[in-house]
């Protein structure tokens, strides 16, 4: 799949996925505005203008960046895998799925969305984690 930020500085390949997560956590929605929306992109994520990607270590185990020039998100990124989570919006297909909202005990009332998916609080996320071989939704 092929994305791009904004103002086209940065631009990103990564292997085809369909299914979005969404994260309720009060650092996605401070980041964005609202909850994110993103892509499990997995390691092999290969962006051009890197020269315009700035990083931000947003935790211990992650990090988030952005482009330089416009401010677009671009990722986020677990450090012990190396997976990234790319924003559904940065692609140029819109053909997702709502597959999976994490967090979902730390939303806000004011929005709600109508799919149907498995959904995991903020201990259940940190549970998986600790597991051995746990995987991450978004």
């Amino acid at each position: 799949m092929n994305g791009h930020c904004l103002c086209g500085a940065v631009s990103l390949r990564s292997p085809d996925s369909r299914a979005i997560g969404a994260c309720h956590c009060g650092f996605c929605r401070r980041w964005g505005g609202g909850p994110l929306l993103a892509v499990h992109c997995g390691p092999d994520v290969q962006f051009e203008g890197s020269e315009n990607i700035t990083v931000y270590a947003s935790s211990d185990w992650a990090q988030r960046a952005f482009c330089s020039q416009c401010g677009t998100h671009l990722y986020y990124k677990l450090l012990a895998t190396g997976e990234y989570f790319v924003p559904a919006g940065v692609f140029e297909s819109a053909e997702f799925d709502l597959a999976s909202q994490i967090y979902v005990d730390k939303k806000p009332g004011y929005y709600s969305f109508a799919n149907q998916t498995p959904m995991l609080t903020e201990q259940q996320v940190i549970d998986q984690f600790s597991s051995p071989g746990g995987e991450t939704t978004a």
